[in-house]
């Protein structure tokens, strides 16, 4: 399913001129967003007289985990980026992986958030997009779906961002959008899944192989087929905490 020609959110840019800039711009450093366990810095990329606002999160500032392999989170949210984009939903923004300031990192594009909105009430709400996210993530096996990681914007859509814990091959899905549980998933949420079955038989596939190791390429595979026989939305597991802490 081909991306829309314009992304909700991305105003200016399309998302191939948003690719391209983010991969071929002149990167600059403004600051840190000091709220993030690892490294994360807010830039500005520009090229051909164009700039836009961008977050690079370089592998070297990537703090170890136990259970995610050393310097592999950056290639983790590139990865999610190329799901996100076999949707067709525009969850997460457009993401690339480039060389910057502080070597190789992921490099994404900056989405302006409409501020007036309540996150707690956007966390708990049926908003259509947060339905699909909760499809993306048990797909992605995100870890850490934090409230703070839904960036809702002005003309209404809701981006995901930070995805550096997903695709482990044990289950880890740990997220606050459990309002669906158990609940039979739409028809477009199962036509979405298939299609995203069929792309990782080709040409997604040999994507994600670049940036996550076979198996876990194969366990994405797997909750594909778990979820579109099931045709549910998952249920929390009863062997480890299905909420992130902190919640946002």
């Amino acid at each position: 399913m081909p991306p829309p020609e314009r992304a909700p959110g991305l105003s200016r840019l399309d998302v191939d001129e948003a690719l391209e800039l983010l991969a071929r711009g002149r990167l600059e450093l403004v600051g840190r967003l000091v709220d993030a366990s690892n490294a994360t810095l807010y830039a500005t990329v520009t090229a051909a007289g164009v700039e836009a606002a961008c977050v690079y999160k370089p592998v070297a500032g990537e703090r170890p985990l136990w259970d995610f392999p050393d310097g592999t989170l950056a290639a983790r949210e590139v990865a999610a980026y190329r799901v996100s984009v076999a949707t067709g939903w525009e969850i997460v923004p457009p993401t690339v992986m480039r060389d910057g300031p502080f070597g190789p990192g992921m490099c994404q594009l900056w989405i302006e958030t409409d501020q007036t909105v309540d996150l707690v009430a956007l966390a708990r709400s049926d908003h259509p997009q947060l339905r699909r996210m909760a499809v993306f993530d048990a797909v992605v096996n995100n870890a850490d779906r934090k409230g703070g990681h839904l960036l809702p914007t002005v003309d209404g859509h809701v981006f995901g961002v930070d995805h550096g814990v997903c695709f482990s091959p044990e289950d880890k899905l740990r997220t606050l959008l459990w309002r669906w549980r158990g609940q039979p998933l739409t028809a477009d949420a199962i036509d979405v899944l298939s299609a995203v079955r069929s792309a990782l038989d080709g040409g997604l596939r040999a994507d994600l192989l670049e940036l996550l190791t076979r198996r876990e390429v194969t366990r994405t595979v797997a909750r594909l087929d778990r979820l579109i026989a099931g045709r549910r939305y998952p249920m929390p597991s009863e062997e480890w905490p299905a909420v992130p802490w902190p919640p946002f």
